[in-house]
């Protein structure tokens, strides 16, 4: 397949005229200049498809789901706008629980349909446990993380932990060592905790300045995540859980670190009204989703594309670091180097952005 583009972010360079051949899902060759018999011309920018690393659901539904069906509604709620890698995130239950959540996702990761499992919990901070059912919360073992992630079957990419909890140290240790993400979130920790943690192998902080202390000061965690260049950064950029201005001056501060998440539940592109996340209900209000007991925020309603489109128009970021920030580096942080640029040997999955009219469509997309 011969793709024509007006222009395209190649291997995080803007380019000019460029056209792309594929074979079987995989890009053989990015060439300068207008071919004379294209399959496809797009006159939007040709970027690769959208990665996102933390997601619990979409479409009305949720990856927790006990049907197959709802876990592929929310699949595919978030594919049809560009989200060709999606990681789901799970939130804190009990180990019985969650061991029978992962269980009925392994088949939708065999398939290639999710990129992975994120356990976003139970090991967090009772004192920021956002829109987690503080009475599930626990210390993490190693034995334990052992067993889930013998369970998965290889599909558990990432697990968040409060590194001041108990046992937290050696947990992000052992996940390190099987090359599973420790992501540092949820916390009332300081900068102290933080730096062992990074020094224990912890290699993302899951949505920064959201469930945590914001003061970026001496000693906080905050100041910590601003000087350490081995973390990379989620950001949810709705203008909800951080202001756009906010946004703009991290990517100021340390741009090629951030990856852009959702952190989407169940109403992403199922609009308004009254849901749950785990057995806490939540009402969704102007596309925001807050927890009915005390309106506190309950992940976003956001995709990736939405996200896309904030970091360019609302908080001035270039399309090489929206791209980057979208595609490139969460691809990176989960190992996938076979995806999250336009180049030769990627997968082709491919997006038009429309800089005018501010959309995006799905060129390909692969499982």
């Amino acid at each position: 397949m011969i793709i024509q583009a007006s222009s395209a972010i190649v291997d995080g360079s803007l380019l000019g005229n460029t056209w792309i051949e594929s074979s079987d899902g995989v890009i053989t060759s990015v060439n300068p200049g207008i071919h004379s018999n294209p399959d496809t011309t797009i006159h939007g920018v040709l970027i690769p498809g959208f990665v996102d690393i933390h997601c619990h659901g979409g479409g009305g539904h949720y990856f927790s789901a006990t049907s197959p069906d709802s876990i592929t509604a929310a699949i595919k709620a978030h594919k049809k706008t560009g989200t060709t890698s999606l990681v789901a995130s799970l939130v804190s239950e009990s180990i019985d629980d969650l061991k029978i959540q992962i269980q009925r996702l392994i088949p939708f990761y065999n398939r290639g349909e999710i990129v992975g499992i994120h356990l976003e919990g139970p090991y967090l901070s009772h004192a920021r446990c956002g829109a987690h059912e503080p009475s599930l919360l626990i210390d993490p073992t190693v034995e334990q993380l052992k067993e889930l992630i013998a369970i998965g079957q290889g599909s558990i990419r990432m697990v968040t932990i409060a590194p001041e909890l108990k046992g937290a140290l050696d947990a992000i240790k052992y996940l390190a060592s099987v090359g599973v993400i420790a992501a540092v979130g949820h916390t009332d920790g300081n900068f102290q905790d933080a730096s062992v943690a990074t020094d224990n192998g912890a290699s993302v902080v899951t949505h920064f300045l959201n469930a945590m202390k914001k003061e970026n000061v001496e000693g906080s965690i905050a100041n910590f995540v601003f000087n350490d260049p081995r973390l990379a950064v989620e950001l949810i950029v709705d203008g909800h859980h951080l202001p756009f201005e906010k946004v703009k001056e991290l990517f100021a501060s340390f741009g090629p670190r951030i990856i852009t998440v959702s952190d989407a539940m169940a109403a992403a592109g199922n609009g308004d009204g009254n849901y749950t996340i785990g057995a806490l209900p939540v009402e969704v209000k102007d596309g925001v989703a807050r927890l009915v007991s005390n309106q506190g925020l309950a992940g976003s309603t956001l995709t990736i594309s939405e996200a896309f489109k904030n970091l360019i128009s609302k908080c001035g970021v270039s399309l090489q670091q929206a791209v980057h920030a979208t595609s490139t580096l969460p691809a990176q942080s989960l190992g996938l180097n076979d995806r999250g640029s336009i180049a030769v040997g990627q997968r082709a999955d491919l997006l038009s952005f429309n800089p005018n009219s501010q959309s995006i469509e799905v060129i390909t997309s692969f499982n």
